[in-house]
């Protein structure tokens, strides 16, 4: 009986080691100090590329355990050519600061690329690779946090993933997805560099080539019809938040990310703001975009979204001297 004790008790304890489920080096996320915030989405590039493999400030600390205030661990889906640092300069330190548990990845990378290509994720086949990759990825932030949910926030294409792995791949552990610049319904937008040239010149076969995920993001494609089963891109029990620009650049139309549904929202952040000229990439950092984010996350305690100027790729213009 004492050996059978024994055994039982290393076994806890591995699997307490295993899941993070233990408490004694648990951080209450209320006690950090804060981290500052940029409202830049180039931000985050220049900290991936200044510090190669470092963690995206305020994120990924496994010993997180989520508040009663709290009780869901965030996860942040980044967009095509995207990564868990370049994607995500706003949302890691904001979300530290907020007192959630955040959590980030890079998926979708192509493999066997040097560096810096290695940070490029998005690439990838969507259903056969990125889905995968964030449902275990979900999984492993479940067992850390002892959370029975998550909260996706997904930018881009990170939009598509999040619905996939929330229709599909995980069914029943997702409350709420926040689809920043979603393409629910694909879209006609190019990339950048050789596969925007590649798709800019009718070369579709060289630029799925490329990335095979560019012609899963088209209109029709498989992808899309295995979102849309059943003929909605939402899983049941699940909240939307659909945040989309009018200056879309690469989501063509910018309504490809508005679809109607009984537990959807769609803002157009212009919508009582004309001054804020966002397109696809700035609005991954914008305070306007955040705070819609925020009142989606934590509806009982809603917020006022901000309403500042703008521009295109630069993000906030700071007001002139003396204002």
């Amino acid at each position: 009986m004492r050996t059978l004790r024994a055994a039982l008790a290393v076994t806890a304890a591995a699997l307490l080691a295993v899941t993070g489920a233990g408490a004694a080096n648990a951080t209450d996320p209320s006690t950090r100090a804060p981290l500052p915030v940029p409202y830049s989405f180039f931000a985050g590039a220049a900290q991936a590329l200044t510090a190669p493999g470092a963690e995206l400030p305020g994120a990924n600390d496994w010993s997180c355990r989520p508040t009663a205030d709290k009780p869901r661990p965030v996860v942040l889906v980044h967009g095509t050519s995207g990564g868990a640092v370049t994607n995500w300069a706003t949302y890691g330190p904001l979300l530290h600061n907020e007192g959630y548990c955040v959590y980030t990845l890079t998926y979708g990378a192509l493999p066997g690329q040097p560096w810096p290509v290695s940070l490029l994720g998005g690439l990838s086949d969507i259903t056969e690779v990125s889905v995968p990759q964030v449902g275990e990825f979900v999984d492993r932030v479940l067992a850390s946090t002892g959370a029975e949910q998550v909260d996706l926030i997904g930018h881009s294409q990170g939009t598509l993933v999040s619905g996939l792995v929330a229709k599909v791949g995980r069914p029943g552990k997702v409350n709420t997805v926040a689809a920043i610049a979603p393409l629910w319904h694909g879209s006609r937008g190019t990339g950048s560099g050789a596969i925007g040239t590649a798709l800019a010149s009718g070369d579709r076969g060289r630029a799925v080539e490329i990335a095979p995920s560019l012609g899963q993001m088209a209109a029709g494609s498989e992808t899309l019809e295995l979102l849309w089963s059943g003929g909605t891109p939402y899983a049941p029990g699940v909240t939307y938040l659909n945040l989309v620009t009018r200056y879309d650049q690469l989501v063509r139309p910018y309504t490809s990310g508005v679809v109607e549904g009984p537990r959807a929202t769609n803002i157009t952040i212009q919508d009582g703001c004309e001054q804020n000229r966002a397109e696809h990439l700035a609005i991954a950092s914008d305070p306007r975009t955040v705070d819609f984010v925020l009142n989606a996350l934590d509806p009982a305690d809603p917020r006022e979204p901000r309403c500042e100027a703008v521009a295109p790729y630069l993000g906030p213009i700071p007001p002139p001297p003396g204002s």
